[in-house]
This record gives C-alpha cells, sequence and structure tokens, in this order.
C-alpha cells in the first residue's frame, strides 16, 4: 500500500477519512496541514480519536468495510511513514471549551488538534466553516 501523503508538500494531521481513504474505500474527510518551517519536515498526522472513531463505528456495524483493518491501522499508519497526533489534556480542553456550537465530540477534538498543531483543517464536511478559528481548506 502506499501512503497517499507520502509526497505530500507539506506536514498534514490526517482525521479517519484521508487514512481510511488509502487502506479500505478511498473516502474523503478532514485532514489539516502545516507548513514544513514549523514542524521541520513532511510528516502527516493522524488523529487518535480518529482510531476510536472508526473502532466504534466497526463495533456498531456502521463501518463493516473496515473491520479487516481495524486492529492493524495503527501499525499501518507507522509502516507507511505516518504519526500519531498528540491528545494531550490541553487539546481535549481546548475541543470542550470551543466557542462552537457543534457538539460531535470528534469533530470539536479534530478541530482543536488542528488550532493545537498551528494548521488548517483540511476537511469536506462544512460544519467546520461555522468555527472561525479553524481555516478549513478542501
Amino acid at each position: 500500500m502506499n501512503w497517499p501523503f507520502g509526497k505530500a508538500k507539506r506536514d498534514g494531521c490526517a482525521s479517519r477519512h484521508p487514512y481510511v481513504g488509502m487502506v479500505a474505500d478511498r473516502r474523503c474527510a478532514p485532514i489539516c496541514q502545516g507548513n514544513r518551517s514549523h514542524h521541520g519536515g513532511r510528516n502527516v498526522f493522524v488523529s487518535p480519536i480518529s482510531f476510536f472513531e472508526i473502532g466504534q463505528k466497526v463495533r456498531i456495524g456502521k463501518w463493516p468495510e473496515m473491520g479487516p483493518f481495524v486492529n492493524d491501522l495503527p501499525s499501518l499508519l507507522e509502516q507507511q511513514g505516518g504519526r500519531v497526533a498528540a491528545l494531550a489534556p490541553e487539546i481535549c480542553l481546548k475541543g470542550a471549551t470551543l466557542a462552537w456550537e457543534h457538539r460531535d465530540p470528534f469533530d470539536r477534538l479534530l478541530a482543536a488538534s488542528a488550532l493545537d498543531l498551528g494548521m488548517p483543517l483540511i476537511s469536506a464536511d462544512q460544519v467546520f466553516e461555522t468555527l472561525p478559528a479553524v481555516s478549513r481548506l478542501w
């Protein structure tokens, strides 16, 4: 398998869909990208909350296509040169206290991660347009 961001010109923080698209079915969803100078290299990060969300959707039957991959996702990420983004208490608190009416905890944590990394969020999900603090690309 080829990491879809292997030739990225900028660092990135991937949530479930771009990563899952590479692994399983080429779906599209949020990733956040920053510049090389900020992080000193071209890195791709996947939010830990993305692993949780994928696992939960597999468990409740909403994403059966990911069943064969779910337990291998962290090692696949490492093999493909990706990294897991931090999910520190400060990021969790930032997500919980964002001045944003959107209640989805996964989206709130993705937004907080993008803010923490200083990266715009690349997402097909227009809900991020309602959060002025996060720059959405896609």
